[in-house]
């Protein structure tokens, strides 16, 4: 008995030590004997965020701050994400990223018109934002600290995240070099299931982060993840970025020399293989929208592509033959809306009919926003490509009353997730039943004004999650284009009114009474989405 009561205390006195190393040592420490590295796993048994923010130049010492801070305690990087500022060599910082965590550890480095974070050097919660001149560009960003009165030109937030029992990889959605200029967006899907089955034994992955490229209208492909992936699983992201990316085994490598990278996916998928101990991992979304329908529906007449990116189109109102004056009618719809300069966008319904062996059942509806970039005689000009004659739509233009009213509706929603939570436990028996946040991301919309929602704080986005778990690892990002599409937690908002609505429309109408145009929507404007990532530990073993 003494003799492995001595045992007990030198394996706690081991794992105390060991859980002060930081990262790199800890990982060497593992490979000193089975018993260390049995320790090792003790100490690392559960899924853990590490992030941190830094506002420092140049960008070498900036990465090295982030770095330094989220290896200073023991972890084992299965996945990492950094924001960069446009005013840092992107290349760059990916490098260094990429050097430092090693050759197996998928990462997206993406440029960002803002970042959100824990500042490394002052512990302290920031949202910065940078002043944006012209189109998002490593040649044409003008960064301006909105909350002081030091102009900085760099910053980046990074986050490093462990989660065992999940595999983790990025699948890059290729375009060819050579012969036709398109998207292979079934090679895309194609290989998100070919990689989930074969390290969960199933064609569905739980979370999808995705990162778009500027050039390249995302729209389309998030309509076939929609219509591909059950509902159970999660995709977020930036739907309009500028990024390098790494896969774990570098099969992109190979990619390089054949095709353009117009995005990539950050696949987590369930482990075959993981242990009935290793517990589980959720993702929860939820989402402040800042966006209003408003108007009577309308009906595309003809349709013009101007370029890549930009469509021209005449409209009707539905039961009517004259064309509508798109000048006068988008001068009159600014006049009426409250918000100083609000951003106009036409919500447009696609529906789809599942085919035989598909995973959804009967038609499936989606709404997609294009930005209206403005009026020309007759003609209505949108940012995108993919509105058909006959389509219809309804305007919705930008609110901030909206926007203050849904985040305060996010709050509500995280505030019930916390109640499930562990922190809400006293009993140490039930704490090991129940849910434990262990981190957040946020891609939020760089022209939401957060002084018009009402709060003193300068971190307005970030309110409804460390309000509602401080001190829990948290990093998020500006965006011009937000995908958020959840699955196990959506937000009350939107819950709501769907009981409000599902009584009053029949299955095949997609109009509310207000002409609002009813359907999921995965790319947004004005809104914060918000990832909150969840474990359940495994019930007590006999």
């Amino acid at each position: 008995m003494p003799g492995d009561i001595s045992v007990l205390l030198n394996e706690d006195l081991l794992q105390n030590v060991l859980s002060r190393l930081p990262a790199i040592s800890f990982a060497s420490a593992a490979c000193v004997n089975k018993s260390w590295n049995k320790v090792c796993n003790r100490i690392l048994s559960r899924p853990k965020l590490a992030s941190a923010l830094s506002l420092s130049h140049p960008v070498d010492v900036a990465v090295s701050e982030v770095l330094n801070e989220v290896l200073s305690e023991p972890i084992r990087p299965h996945f990492a994400i950094a924001f960069v500022g446009l005013q840092f060599n992107l290349a760059l910082a990916h490098h260094l990223i990429t050097r430092r965590l090693g050759s197996r550890t998928p990462i997206i480095t993406n440029a960002s018109a803002g970042i959100i974070g824990v500042d490394a050097r002052t512990n302290e919660l920031n949202e910065v934002k940078w002043k944006v001149l012209d189109e998002i560009g490593p040649g044409n960003y003008e960064p301006i600290n909105f909350h002081s009165d030091d102009v900085d030109r760099c910053g980046i937030v990074l986050v490093v995240g462990f989660v065992p029992g999940l595999k983790v990889d990025t699948i890059p959605l290729l375009r060819p070099k050579m012969g036709p200029n398109m998207a292979m967006v079934d090679k895309f899907m194609m290989d998100i299931r070919r990689y989930t089955a074969s390290v969960s034994g199933c064609t569905s992955p739980d979370a999808i982060i995705l990162v778009g490229d500027r050039y390249f209208d995302l729209k389309p492909v998030l309509a076939e993840m929609d219509y591909g992936l059950p509902e159970e699983t999660v995709f977020v992201g930036d739907a309009r970025g500028c990024f390098f990316f790494k896969s774990g085994d570098n099969s992109q490598n190979y990619y390089r020399n054949f095709y353009f990278f117009d995005a990539v996916a950050l696949v987590f998928a369930r482990d075959e293989d993981k242990s009935d101990v290793t517990g589980e991992i959720q993702f929860n979304v939820t989402m402040s929208t800042g966006v209003l329908p408003f108007g009577p529906k309308l009906k595309a007449v003809s349709v013009k592509v101007n370029n890549a990116n930009c469509s021209r189109f005449t409209a009707k109102m539905e039961g009517q033959h004259e064309v509508l004056d798109s000048e006068g009618l988008l001068e009159d719809i600014k006049d009426q809306i409250e918000d100083e300069h609000p951003c106009l966008y036409i919500g447009v319904t696609h529906r789809r009919e599942c085919s035989i062996g598909s995973h959804l059942s009967g038609p499936k509806s989606n709404v997609t926003l294009y930005e209206v970039l403005g009026g020309e005689k007759d003609h209505f000009v949108i940012n995108g490509v993919g509105l058909k004659p006959g389509d219809t739509f309804v305007f919705y233009h930008s609110d901030s009353d909206t926007a203050s009213c849904s985040c305060d509706h996010v709050f509500e929603d995280l505030k019930i997730l916390k109640r499930s939570s562990s922190s809400s436990s006293s009993s140490s028996s039930c704490r090991r039943n129940n849910k434990e946040v262990f981190g957040g991301l946020i891609f939020s919309c760089f022209s939401r004004k957060g002084i018009l929602f009402g709060h003193d704080e300068d971190y307005v986005e970030s309110v409804p999650f460390y309000k509602n778990f401080p001190g829990i690892p948290l990093a998020g990002v500006f965006c011009s284009g937000e995908i958020g599409r959840g699955g196990r937690f959506t937000s009350k908002i939107i819950e709501e009114e769907e009981e409000e609505e599902g009584d009053d429309n029949d299955d095949d109408d997609d109009e509310d009474e207000d002409g609002s145009i009813l359907g999921q929507c995965f790319l947004h404007y004005y809104s914060t989405v918000y990832l909150v990532m969840s474990y359940t530990p495994p019930p007590p073993q006999p």
